[in-house]
């Protein structure tokens, strides 16, 4: 049997069917554009598989019921755009601290503020970064076309639970409204994907949920199965108690991200097209990366050998890669619907600062002939 299924649907849609195939049991949110259509699927999909999902009365208590869904060990969901990440910012530093695993969807729009609430843009990308203040590292998925929409979230669920922490998958308004057909995984392979989180089953008196390695996320129990702990946003000890202690806050703060740094090859995912040969790289995400790979077609028929490097993982970046091509390539190209957002990163792993940029924010998306003129004049 295949694995594999082919559906016409958008990217809003397949996101949310990714969540409750991978066995999301709790949506908490409030309707966004243009990230509603996440939020209307599942609140049909959810009850028919017993689970719930709640439209709350903003999005500060969406992210905090989907936090608290998440508490008592289920799989839990909010979706969102650019405004609404910025209002569940606190909550989302709460699950860094106390190392709640979470999924967020953001479909990207023009901003700042109310911004272009019905155009694309890739403006959250130094906020998906550090989404909420203090130390810790983000994880941040940028699906790149419909069946990623599907498999990213589904990614993202894992990623989430392994590392217990808040996982954002970043759509935009282009990619989440686009509908078209898709090939995406069986419900039943996602199924078959899925690892629980993992559990004490020692004595009670025994469980230090945070008593863990430097490299190692926290182990919480689901609440009210007979294991205690003190849950606070606070720095705290092994047990979950409010500290000071001036090692103890060190330690967990290194460990936040020691658990990320030192396992980024479960994490990093990237995209590599025609650049075995190329001469010139381009480099973006997401629905950009769609008409930078019909341009490298084009070019290439042209006789312009130009390939493109796609991180999937936007963070942690793939920084030892962006390096190696940094040094591969005298021409790099990087294509972004922002200011250049992602660019700061891209030199900062190059190590150099002679990185050509073409950017859009007027809320139209690129067609291939924009980065085909841009590429022509390098």
């Amino acid at each position: 049997m295949s694995e594999l299924r082919e559906v016409i649907s958008s990217g809003n849609d397949l996101s949310a069917r990714a969540a409750v195939d991978a066995g999301c049991m709790f949506f908490g949110g409030y309707p966004l554009t243009p990230s509603s259509e996440v939020m209307h699927t599942i609140s049909d999909l959810l009850p028919k598989v017993g689970g719930a999902a709640i439209q709350m009365e903003d999005e500060i208590a969406g992210v905090a019921a989907a936090i608290g869904a998440s508490m008592s060990g289920v799989r839990s969901l909010t979706a969102t755009s650019g405004p609404g990440m910025s209002l569940k910012a606190e909550n989302l530093g709460l699950g860094q601290m106390a190392e709640t695993p979470l999924v967020v969807v953001n479909v990207m729009r023009g901003g700042p503020s109310t911004g272009l609430p019905t155009r694309v843009a890739q403006g959250d990308i130094n906020q998906s970064k550090n989404p909420s203040h203090g130390d810790y590292k983000s994880i941040t998925l940028c699906a790149g076309n419909l069946a990623e929409c599907y498999t990213e979230t589904v990614r993202a669920f894992n990623l989430a639970d392994r590392f217990m922490q808040p996982v954002i998958v970043l759509l935009d308004e282009t990619i989440g409204h686009m509908h078209a057909k898709a090939m995406i995984p069986t419900a039943e392979a996602v199924k078959a994907g899925i690892k629980p989180r993992k559990t004490f089953d020692g004595a009670p008196e025994d469980y230090k949920p945070y008593g863990v390695a430097q490299d190692e996320p926290a182990v919480l129990n689901p609440m009210f199965t007979g294991y205690r702990y003190h849950y606070t946003g606070l720095h705290h000890d092994a047990e979950g108690f409010p500290t000071e202690e001036i090692e103890t806050c060190r330690k967990l703060i290194d460990r936040l991200f020691n658990k990320v740094d030192a396992h980024k090859e479960e994490i990093e995912l990237n995209e590599e097209y025609m650049l075995d040969d190329a001469e010139i790289l381009l480099i973006g995400y997401g629905s950009a990366s769609l008409a930078i790979k019909e341009a490298v077609d084009t070019l290439r028929a042209e006789g312009v050998k130009v390939g493109m490097f796609r991180p999937i993982t936007l963070w942690p970046s793939p920084e030892a890669r962006l390096n190696e091509l940094g040094k591969k390539f005298d021409k790099v190209l990087s294509v972004e619907l922002n200011q250049g957002q992602y660019l700061e990163e891209i030199q900062r792993c190059m190590e150099r600062l002679d990185i050509n940029k073409l950017t859009k924010t007027n809320g139209r998306p690129f067609s291939p002939a924009d980065i085909i003129e841009k590429v022509k004049e390098l």
